[in-house]
């Protein structure tokens, strides 16, 4: 499964590696309202919580749909800005329209607005099917809705509001703590940008973040089979500290692509692709496969021994192997005439851990 932007014919510079305080700033309250996705960060989220006025913490509980299972677009800018008051600005010069489809798309659990589309502004259906879809989702998304529906000016004053007060409560100090690392990782991008080009500078974003061998395409290995297009507008990649292990992409159509990537850290573990998670969950799901692993668990084994243990034919137990080999899940030596087979223990065990990556991701 893979998201694609079409890149066919947009120059270098068109490109854009860049820092933004408000796509940072939401990814830090993500991470306070979803803890569990970032357990290396739960003592800030502590901290953070603990340390919030009452006022504060209800405003954030009110509008955390924006920023929770999904991030509205306008949080992430195509266009970042040295400050957050200057990316505010620029959120607030968003047509009430665009701006409440885009907030009612992560309030809602709905999917990506695909234009052209009524607005629930003016259309009473789409109105009706955007507070169903956030009464669905509890009392808390059908409160914001309505008020968002009924008052748009002030609910986007409020929400700017909150996030003006994040600001002062902890933002601006874990922002200054990030500062170097960020602007060492924009170093690195551009200098590899300019004297390496884009294949480049897309590998050394993310494994999961490739230029497609035709050039034409960046492809990022997500949870979903959808394209959109960055003719005409570019590419913004933007780096986050607070946003691991999540690779948050804009790419509704309307809105410019942009890519938030978190800043890998000094020995990072390689990105597995879900491909090869769906290979390795594949390989497992058989029954005979199972068997043959259990036996491989205690140590090395030839196919003969594999096919004496459990009553099977060597052909059949070749394939097997094949299938294991295939998803990464085994090494084969050989000794003399005879070829062992062992368990990649390690790969097994990560398992887990890795489709949980991958589906936050």
């Amino acid at each position: 499964m893979t998201l694609r932007i079409d890149i066919s014919g947009l120059p270098s510079e068109r490109l854009r590696f860049a820092a933004s305080p408000l796509a940072e700033l939401t990814a830090m309250l993500h991470v306070l309202a979803e803890p569990a996705h970032h357990p290396r960060l739960g003592g800030w989220a502590g901290d953070v919580w603990a340390g919030l006025r009452p006022e504060l913490a209800e405003r954030l509980r009110e509008a955390e749909f924006l920023w929770r299972s999904s991030r509205a677009d306008f949080l992430v800018p195509a266009r970042p800005r040295p400050t957050l008051a200057e990316e505010l600005d620029d959120v607030d010069r968003i047509d009430d329209e665009t701006y409440v489809t885009a907030a009612l798309v992560t309030t809602c659990g709905s999917n990506r607005v695909h234009f052209p589309a009524p607005s629930p502004l003016t259309d009473t259906t789409a109105r009706e099917r955007a507070l169903d879809l956030a009464q669905a989702r509890g009392p808390l998304q059908e409160a914001f809705a309505e008020r968002l529906l009924a008052d748009p000016a002030a609910v986007r004053a409020r929400v700017r509001r909150t996030l003006e007060q994040c600001a002062d409560a902890f933002f601006e100090a874990a922002w200054a703590g990030i500062a170097v690392e960020i602007a060492t990782d924009l170093r690195l991008k551009n200098d590899l940008l300019k004297r390496q080009g884009k294949g480049a500078a897309l590998a050394s974003v993310s494994d999961a973040v490739t230029l497609a061998p035709e050039g034409d395409s960046i492809i990022l290995d997500k949870l979903q089979d959808k394209s959109t297009s960055a003719q005409g507008t570019g590419v913004t990649f933007i780096p986050s500290v607070f946003g691991d292990p999540h690779l948050v992409v804009v790419h509704a159509r309307g809105w410019q692509p942009v890519v938030q990537y978190p800043v890998a850290e000094p020995g990072s573990a390689e990105i597995v692709s879900m491909e090869t998670i769906t290979l390795r969950l594949e390989a497992l799901a058989h029954p005979v496969r199972q068997r043959l692993l259990r036996t491989l668990a205690r140590g090395p084994h030839t196919t003969g021994e594999l096919a004496h243990a459990w009553e099977l034919s060597p052909p059949e137990v070749s394939r097997h192997l094949a299938v294991l080999r295939r998803a990464g899940l085994l090494t084969a030596q050989r000794h003399g005439r005879y070829v062992h087979y062992t368990l990649k223990v390690p790969d097994l065990t990560a398992l887990g851990a890795d489709l949980l990556a991958a589906v936050l991701r």
